[in-house]
């Protein structure tokens, strides 16, 4: 499972992960846009703020069910071989690095049931990795207009037609848990 978020994406963050249980049964990867060079406290920040496990995201680290992994500033992060993560720096893509689009386009090819969520964001970066995911099979949710402090990010996969449903902030939680116990089991 996939959050992607850039403005406004530290509450949006915390309020979806907050909610989840600890006994959630997926692993969520995280991307906030963040340029190269500049210090980030995302993983600490984020781990006083759910029971999951939370660590920025490191090359060849397996994913594991109820922990949260950080996309680093300035590095693409992408799934390789289905449960791997990879990091890189690559060119930009949407003008940004790490980007929502190369991280989703990853996980429509890992071949798994993949849920995206595109949280508040300026800009289009999502769009496309949204519609790869949902054309492979995969759930994508996006934020509300409401409860966006910028809705280009969710505007923009809503309007390549890659959202299966758009909620207000305080709704994807719950909604992700709903999704991940058809998909795995028990989440309570």
């Amino acid at each position: 499972m996939a959050l992607v978020a850039s403005l406004g994406g530290l509450n949006a963050l915390s309020q979806v992960l907050s909610a989840l249980p600890a006994s959630f049964s997926a692993a969520v990867v995280v991307m906030q846009h963040m340029e190269a060079g500049r210090a980030s406290l995302l993983p600490e920040i984020l781990e006083t703020r759910t029971p999951l496990r939370v660590q920025s995201a490191a090359e060849g680290d397996v994913l594991r069910a109820g922990t949260v992994f950080v996309a680093p500033p300035g590095r693409h992060l992408s799934l390789r071989d289905g449960r791997t993560l990879a990091l890189t720096d690559t060119p930009r893509v949407n003008f940004v690095r790490p980007s929502a689009d190369v991280l989703l386009n990853s996980l429509s090819e890992a071949g798994a049931p993949v849920i995206a969520v595109v949280l508040t964001g300026a800009g289009k970066d999502g769009a496309a990795g949204s519609l790869l995911v949902r054309d492979s099979g995969g759930t994508v949710l996006a934020q509300d207009r409401e409860t966006s402090v910028n809705f280009g990010m969710p505007g923009a996969a809503v309007s390549a037609g890659a959202v299966n449903e758009v909620l207000p902030l305080q709704a994807i939680a719950p909604r992700l848990v709903q999704l991940i116990d058809a998909l795995y089991g028990t989440n309570a």
